[in-house]
């Protein structure tokens, strides 16, 4: 019950733009993860960045068990298996970003599509995590019993052989 195990994985691609753009940035997200991807939509009014709330601006795909596993490989592959320490949030959630969607194995550059970078965020667990989202007699979790800083770096660093900056 104490180790920490990968509650899930979410992939963001932010275009700032509806229409062909975003629906491009849709076909990578599907073609990368095997999983339709949701659409994301503004919340606030931005005058310099011309988005209104309601307006389509980017798109996301959460990923769980043996396919978050697999995608986590892929994508520090692209990172040379390299992560820094600020990547690392206190809840022990990590997230780092891919600059170029055909760094991935097996990916080429296609002229019609372009590139696209993405933003991956890996939230760590440990079991019995449960008590909070359940719907009857819901509870904070212990601070005990959270991920820390230190804990979700030992755990990626033994499961991924990845290396922490």
């Amino acid at each position: 019950m104490t180790q920490p195990q990968i509650h899930k994985v979410t992939v963001n691609i932010g275009t700032g733009e509806g229409g062909d753009r975003l629906e491009k940035a849709e076909k990578v997200l599907e073609k990368l993860t095997g999983q339709t991807p949701m659409r994301t939509f503004g919340k606030v009014n931005n005058r310099d960045l011309g988005v209104r709330p309601g307006m389509p601006i980017g798109c996301k795909v959460t990923l769980r068990g043996e396919g978050a596993e697999s995608f986590i490989r892929r994508a520090l592959y692209t990172r040379l298996n390299k992560i820094y320490n600020w990547s690392f949030d206190n809840q022990g959630n990590l997230q780092f970003g891919v600059t170029d969607h055909t760094t991935f194995e097996g990916e080429r550059y296609d002229p019609d599509i372009g590139v696209f970078g993405m933003d991956v965020c890996i939230t760590l667990e440990k079991p019995g995590h449960r008590i909070k989202r359940r719907s009857l007699l819901a509870r904070k979790v212990p601070h005990a019993h959270r991920v820390s800083r230190e804990e979700a770096m030992a755990f990626l660093t033994q499961k991924f052989d990845m290396e922490v900056i």
